[in-house]
């Protein structure tokens, strides 16, 4: 076995897993602010932040 096998597996291994672990962790934290935005907006008294960004929405349309 020469030199280019194990660097083209490792390439792989380390893109592959690489890219897949930054997307599942970017993925669960986009799912967690949208689970977030979502609990906020059914409560009956909206929070400040979710009221200024609803604010910020409207004023640009």
């Amino acid at each position: 076995m020469n030199f280019y096998w194990p660097s083209l597996i490792g390439f792989f291994l380390g893109f592959a897993f690489g890219v897949g672990c930054a997307l599942a962790v970017m993925y669960s934290i986009y799912m967690g602010g949208y689970r977030a935005a979502v609990r906020d907006s059914q409560v009956p008294t909206p929070p400040e932040r979710y009221t200024k960004a609803l604010d910020k929405i409207s004023a640009k349309s």
